[in-house]
């Protein structure tokens, strides 16, 4: 009997929450067709008539409380992630504890803060998409090129064989403050955007799953797939709701289609976080003694030991050593070839990007090709970890690219994590029977500030 009326007062909620989702679709209507003023009462109208409801409906239920958390068994990722060696619950549970912290301090400081980048379009695949068209003329797809003198210096660089840009040429690269330009939404929309990722896929990445791919074609495409999720998320997590207002906020319905509805893209998200992740942990006596120097010995001191506290965190070396393990690739007859034909791909990939028509867009695609090619680079392109000191050579906007892309995949998860079932709930309508409520009844009110500053502005 108390499970029947638990599930009468779930079903009871349910129904009156989702009647509130339209009664907000309805008020975003009359926002547009009698002003904001009219919308925002008519949000307030549906709140209260929601509060009404909740108050009939707890009282039907014989007291039951509408924040009463229930157990959920239908965790949609557990156990090992495919094609790796760590399970998504440790993952989650590492980037909270120990990764998201350490990489949000890091990528702060003055080694880690200044990306150099080829930041002018010269599109190598369309020549119809160059400047000016490829600027777009969007003003927050534009970069801010301001430099804190006090603060960086510049450096010199040798090739990487995985990307396609000649890291060596001074005279094509800007040098960019990556914390004046977050990765966020910028405009870039339409024919334009989709032909850049139609190209990395149709081009250079078989479609996945297919049975005559090999394992290491199958890594490719999912690396692709995971970064694409990974800058889906955070373009809809820092979106221009209002361009009338500069009000900016988590568009959470882009997230879900372009992500969280497709279970794989969430996989391959996990499944590229933890590739680079070993990248990194393989490479860890290197990046112990390369040299963090901005002219600045406080802050290089301390850019060394945030390295080092990340890289042999205890937390992280007993729960997941071995993140992903490459030595199963690039074996048999076709290994070397394979490897060669991969690394081609790939480098077309990076060529790709010139072609992006939004410079913000064009600077965080080009870091985080390069971090992905580092990655590459730290795993197969040494054999053994008791050669990698002496073989491996990374140079400085590789180690910058390539601990900006972990944070970024690492915010990425952390967002998937703590924010996508509850963003699965309220857009598949799965209201009756909420994991969180307290985190659904934020994101509702969160909603109403919104709309209250929107009016204010007014």
């Amino acid at each position: 009997e108390r499970e029947r009326k638990t599930k009468t007062h779930f079903c009871v909620h349910s129904i009156f929450l989702k009647s509130w989702l339209v009664m907000v679709m309805k008020a975003e209507i009359e926002t547009k067709a009698r002003g904001k003023r009219w919308g925002l009462m008519a949000v307030f109208g549906a709140l209260f008539a929601l509060f009404i409801a909740m108050a009939v409906s707890s009282k039907a239920s014989t007291g039951l409380s509408l924040f009463r958390q229930t157990p959920c068994h239908c965790a949609k990722y557990t156990g090992i992630v495919e094609d790796c060696c760590c399970d998504y619950e440790t993952v989650d549970r590492l980037n909270k504890e120990v990764l998201y912290p350490s990489l949000q301090e890091l990528v702060k400081t003055p080694f880690f803060r200044y990306f150099k980048v080829k930041l002018w379009c010269d599109c190598p695949f369309w020549p119809d998409d160059d400047d000016p068209i490829c600027q777009e003329g969007k003003p927050q797809a534009a970069v801010d090129r301001t430099i804190d003198s006090k603060a960086f210096r510049g450096w010199t660089e040798t090739d990487n064989p995985w990307t396609n840009d000649d890291e060596t040429d001074n005279s094509e690269m800007t040098y960019v403050n990556l914390q004046l330009n977050p990765e966020r939404y910028t405009g870039y929309t339409g024919p334009s955007a989709r032909r850049i990722w139609d190209s990395v896929y149709s081009e250079n990445c078989p479609k996945y799953p297919s049975e005559e791919l090999c394992q290491e074609e199958k890594i490719l495409y999912k690396l692709i797939s995971g970064l694409h999720s990974s800058i889906s998320i955070h373009i809809a997590a820092e979106y221009l709701l209002d361009e009338a207002t500069n009000l900016w906020g988590q568009n959470l319905s882009l997230m879900y289609d372009r992500v969280l509805r497709y279970p794989d893209r969430v996989r391959n998200l996990y499944f590229t976080y933890l590739f680079v992740l070993r990248a990194v942990t393989k490479a860890a006596d290197y990046l112990e003694h390369a040299e963090y120097d901005t002219a600045n010995p406080t802050e290089d001191l301390k850019t060394q030991s945030l390295i080092r506290q990340l890289l042999f965190n205890p937390k992280l070396q007993a729960a997941c050593p071995v993140p992903f393990d490459e030595a199963k690739l690039w074996k048999g007859q076709r290994g070397p070839e394979l490897k060669q034909e991969i690394q081609k791909q790939f480098r077309n990939i990076s060529a790709i990007m010139d072609c992006v028509g939004c410079e913000k867009c064009r600077l965080w695609g080009k870091l985080q090709v390069l971090g992905l090619g580092t990655a590459l680079k730290i795993l197969f392109s040494v054999d053994g970890q008791k050669h990698l000191l002496q073989n491996l050579q990374l140079q400085r906007n590789e180690v910058i690219a390539l601990m900006n892309l972990l944070n970024r995949l690492s915010e990425s998860v952390k967002f998937v994590h703590e924010m996508g079932p509850s963003v699965e709930m309220i857009m598949e309508g799965q209201i009756s029977s909420p994991s969180s409520p307290n985190r659904l009844w934020e994101m509702i009110r969160t909603f109403i500030v919104k709309k209250t500053k929107v009016s204010s502005n007014q």
